[in-house]
């Protein structure tokens, strides 16, 4: 590598020679957000004829790539035949960027399908790797889309001891951004560091997301294609391979994106890949044989939890998610298919069946959050035979969410909970849940459980102390597997 040259941090780069680059965004079924995108892309203030952009559509049925050409005819589109999830769809975009003869791209600009990039993103990150010759890959700070003021990463590092992702600078607030609108931050300046404390332009970090990642051509052709994770993990895996080759990897305070958060976001199959993935990127990259069997344990005991909650699809998949690392099986898995969920305006039909008489409600459950207010009062209206119970825990503050609304109260001592959950297992006909916070044990006190989040809900059988000891001789067997890694 070329030692670096002393240009001033913050002098503005010279556009009249501006490096060539190329746009890769892989999409699957997100007609709208991408559509969003590319128009976000028109506005950046980076000379649009050095910028081509490819788009890889991974099979999507809802007609994506049809109006990808009808609005934006000069955007190279790539159809996969099938999903190959966000490893294989950018290793499609980095395959067709490598076999470019005539065109010699300086960089490659790797964007997820449903961020808005601020005018400045791409120009201030190539500003970065034109000035710091040995940094390879730089990332833009990444807003939350649902609060745009806040930071949802600027680049991340990965706890090799228990496989986290530790997110830089995650949830903190840009001061002064609180309440702007979405459309107005992107109109605005983009520079961070004078809003934050101790925030320099940019800073080494582990990795940056693959939602906004600006890369050297011939590095990423040098460091290969992406490992075939399917999703998860892989943008993550590729950013310390290339930090293995001596490369710097760098966040920028001043390129900004705004992406959806995580937050809203409800687990569901994609933890048989967080998890499986997770154990391939460790064993790749330093973790020692006893850490990842910490992890492999931590994992199963998870499988044990979401069976306790009430989702034992999902514990089977992590389960599943160890015993397919441990075969070495990478790739999509066919999954079974998961509960469907409902939208929420569609709850009054719950709330009105005639085998449904008592139903409980937990503090977790935000009933004007959810929508379920309104059509829980219509029924109650309807329906003289219904109780509905609503449960604070002792010591929290009254939370009133219905109209004449009737508390009850979860003890705070732990014997007399247990008390309480044996007392009542099983005597409401229906337990509300949020999939956000789901509370552990009380899925005992429902004959079905109803998990509810801000967009939709899913109806299932509620737990049985049957059920949560045969989780627990699952478990201790499921336990012999740590003993195949070594």
């Amino acid at each position: 590598m070329a030692a670096e040259q002393p240009v001033a941090s913050g002098a503005p780069l010279d556009m009249t020679h501006s490096p060539s680059v190329l746009v890769i965004i892989v999409t699957w079924n997100k007609k709208r957000f991408v559509l969003d995108l590319l128009k976000s892309l028109d506005a950046l203030d980076y000379p649009s004829d050095t910028i081509d952009v490819l788009v890889v559509d991974n099979a999507s049925n809802d007609g994506t790539a049809e109006a990808i050409a009808s609005k934006f005819a000069d955007v190279h589109i790539v159809r996969n035949e099938r999903n190959l999830g966000g490893s294989g769809g950018f290793n499609t975009g980095l395959s067709w960027a490598f076999q470019q003869s005539d065109k010699h791209y300086k960089y490659l600009w790797l964007l997820d399908n449903d961020v808005l990039v601020h005018r400045k993103a791409l120009s201030e990150l190539v500003a970065i790797l034109e000035r710091k010759e040995d940094v390879a890959v730089a990332g833009s700070t990444m807003m939350q889309m649902d609060f745009p003021w806040r930071i949802n990463e600027m680049g991340g590092f990965v706890d090799r001891g228990s496989g986290a992702l530790i997110l830089n600078r995650h949830l903190e607030e840009v001061p002064g951004w609180r309440g702007r609108p979405l459309n107005e931050l992107l109109a605005g300046e983009c520079d961070l560091t004078g809003h934050l404390m101790a925030c320099r332009p940019y800073m080494d970090t582990d990795y940056v997301a693959a939602a906004s990642l600006l890369v050297r051509a011939d590095v990423a052709k040098e460091a290969g294609l992406w490992k075939d994770l399917f999703i998860h993990f892989d943008d993550v895996e590729w950013c310390l391979r290339i930090g293995r080759m001596g490369w710097r990897v760098v966040a920028s305070a001043r390129s900004i994106i705004w992406h959806l958060s995580a937050v809203a976001k409800v687990p569901t199959w994609v933890l048989y890949y967080d998890n499986r993935n997770v154990l391939y990127l460790l064993e790749e990259h330093g973790a020692d044989p006893a850490a990842i069997r910490r992890i492999m344990r931590r994992i199963l005991i998870k499988s044990v939890y979401y069976s306790i909650i009430g989702k034992p699809d999902l514990g089977r998949l992590h389960v599943e998610s160890v015993q397919d690392f441990l075969a070495g099986r990478t790739g999509k898995k066919d999954i079974s298919p998961v509960l469907q969920y409902r939208p929420n305006k569609d709850a009054e039909d719950i709330f009105l069946d005639p085998s449904i008489r008592r139903i409980l409600i937990p503090w977790s459950v935000n009933l004007q959050a959810t929508g379920l207010q309104e059509p829980l009062v219509r029924a109650a209206r309807k329906r003289t035979d219904l109780e509905v119970h609503f449960l604070m825990s002792d010591g929290r503050k009254q939370i009133y969410m219905l109209p004449m609304q009737k508390s009850v109260i979860l003890p705070g001592m732990k014997p007399l909970r247990w008390y309480y959950y044996l007392r009542y297992s099983r005597q409401y006909d229906l337990l509300l849940q949020s999939d956000y916070m789901p509370l552990t044990c009380l899925s005992f006190i429902g004959r079905e459980i109803m998990f509810v989040n801000d967009e939709g809900f899913c109806r299932r059988s509620g737990t049985t102390w049957k059920g949560l000891i045969s989780s627990l001789f699952e478990f201790i067997g499921n336990l012999r597997l740590l003993n195949k890694y070594e």
